[in-house]
């Protein structure tokens, strides 16, 4: 297929740049005391809501290419299909899938894990324990561990990293009930040993990413590995003893934990073991895949280094090939906005903190890292801050923008994207106030940013990715509940052009949703969407 753009008759884009902000996790939500974009001091956003070229998105679910209208958007499934331009089959429903018509099971590599735990080794399950959806789900985990125990695996274990964020702040001890059932079910039919061995809060080991805080991936390698950790006789007895001593830990920062029987932990990973990885979402699993997998690894001493069969549930990076083994295949996203844009010659720019460079670089890109064509196009990383995020809410918005004026004022661009972090990232954090002092920063920056587009000439598009900060908690009989998560709320998207003169209008387009997006650039830019893209949000002519 020849990457071709023709152009528009009728409009040919304007002569200033074409700039995407993406306001990462502000969804739409009524006005109230849970919104903190509604209690933040918002003008511009608020004359951004108020303009007549703008539609609300959908964010979530099928509509980007996840199994059902209850599964919420994040911020990998949100660029991929603002930048592909169609749906996709994305994480979970690709494991979904896999399981369901057996393939997972049928595959090699699977056999080879099981004849691993079949001739005196241990297979070893690492991974979120929730049914948030985002990062992993609790029922795949289940499902692995189930068919081990049909395939007389002797021993598994099982190393846990508690959520708290894609759902409720305090829930593992429901997560951890249900899976020492089933693992005294398998137990006592199949008369295997499978345990939980270890474990700790997602956002305080293990789960880093983009190269933010490898100590935080060394915390949670040595505690899986090693059995470093402070020491409990059960997980529900780690959870339990934090709680009681911190008011204010939730799960996403509980410490390391490690389970011992005779004074020896139960699950250290050994020579010939087999340890899965049954996360699908990829940014927070290629650190600890590096880490298994890498015979030159640098990052931090790893101590005595097992030598395991390490697989992933997917591919988290098609690129760098990491994991080098996986369970399930990745979507081929192929034919991005950003691969015809290079092939039209077009010039661009995309930036943002190190917390979603990817998400604008690998993700836009359809899970494709590096360059498109480097003569063309600029990524800029601007490198976040290794501090709660709630402490620092303004993250690095303010540099970013400053960035953004400056490639947009030297003139060699024509398209750029940009994310602001903060309103999902301090959205997790479940501080209200920092949320909505987060929200102020994000407003300032766009002001500056509204200013120098209609200086230029140019097209300022805003939208989001998903939802977050328009709901921070819940009313249950009278006590607040913080909410941690992503929303199934819709999001934003509009067109703020000074040179409007009706050249176009907006279109009237079925159940529109973030895949609409690549269509809608390439009209503001003057060319003609490829056929196979959803339809634009805007009609010209």
């Amino acid at each position: 297929m020849t990457l071709k753009l023709d152009k528009l008759k009728e409009f040919t884009g304007r002569p200033g740049p074409l700039l995407l902000a993406i306001a990462d996790g502000v969804g739409i939500a009524p006005d109230g005391p849970a919104n903190a974009v509604y209690l933040a001091d918002t003008p511009t956003i608020d004359r951004l809501l108020a303009e007549p070229l703008q539609v609300q998105l959908k964010a979530h679910g099928t509509g980007v290419g996840l199994p059902t209208d209850d599964d919420m958007g994040n911020s990998e499934v949100g660029h991929n299909a603002m930048g592909a331009g169609r749906v996709f089959a994305q994480g979970a429903k690709l494991v979904n899938q896999a399981l369901e018509n057996g393939a997972l099971f049928d595959s090699a590599l699977w056999q080879r894990i099981v004849e691993t735990g079949t001739t005196g080794a241990t297979v070893h399950f690492l991974g979120l324990l929730s049914d948030g959806n985002v990062h992993s789900h609790i029922e795949h985990l289940f499902a692995l561990v189930t068919e081990c125990g049909r395939r007389k695996v002797r021993r598994v274990r099982l190393h846990i990293l508690l959520d708290g964020r894609d759902v409720a702040a305090r829930s593992a001890l429901a997560y951890i009930e249900r899976t020492e059932a089933l693992l005294g079910e398998l137990n006592r039919e199949h008369g295997v040993d499978y345990r939980i061995a270890s474990g700790g809060g997602r956002m305080r080991i293990t789960m880093d990413r983009y190269n933010a805080d490898w100590e935080m991936v060394k915390r949670g390698y040595d505690c899986h590995v090693q059995g470093v950790g402070r020491v409990f006789h059960s997980a529900e007895s780690a959870v339990q003893t934090q709680y009681s001593e911190n008011d204010d830990i939730n799960d996403q920062t509980l410490e390391p934990f490690v389970i011992t029987e005779n004074s020896e932990p139960v699950g250290r990973v050994a020579d010939g073991d087999a340890v899965v990885l049954f996360n699908f979402r990829g940014d927070r699993a290629i650190e600890i895949s590096r880490a298994f997998e890498e015979k030159d690894f640098d990052k931090f001493d790893r101590g005595p280094c097992p030598d395991v069969l390490f697989a992933g549930m997917l591919e988290y990076d098609g690129d760098l090939k990491v994991p080098g083994n996986y369970l399930v295949a990745p979507p081929v996203i192929e034919h991005t906005v950003g691969e015809y844009l290079c092939a039209a010659g077009v010039s661009s720019f995309a930036i943002s903190e190190t917390q979603k460079y990817g998400h604008v670089t690998y993700f836009w890109n359809g899970n494709r890292s590096g360059y498109i064509d480097e003569t063309l196009e600029t990524y800029v990383e601007i490198p976040s801050d290794n501090v709660p995020f709630n402490e620092a809410p303004a993250m690095k918005a303010v540099e970013i923008t400053d960035r953004t004026v400056e490639l947009m004022r030297s003139g060699d661009y024509r398209f750029g994207r940009l994310n602001f972090a903060n309103g999902d990232m301090v959205g997790h954090t479940g501080d209200l106030d920092a949320t909505v002092s987060a929200m102020e920063t994000v407003d300032r920056c766009l002001e500056r940013l509204v200013e120098v587009v209609d200086e230029l000439g140019g097209i300022l598009v805003f939208t989001a990715d998903h939802g977050n900060a328009e709901d921070m908690f819940t009313d249950s009989n009278g006590a607040r509940v913080i909410k941690t998560s992503h929303t199934l709320n819709p999001v934003p998207f509009v067109i703020h052009d000074r040179g409007f003169r009706e050249e176009y209008r907006m279109a009237d387009v079925d159940d529109p949703g973030l895949t609409n997006t690549a269509a809608t650039l390439l009209n503001l830019m003057g060319y003609d969407a490829p056929e196979n893209y959803r339809p634009s949000l805007i009609k010209v002519g």
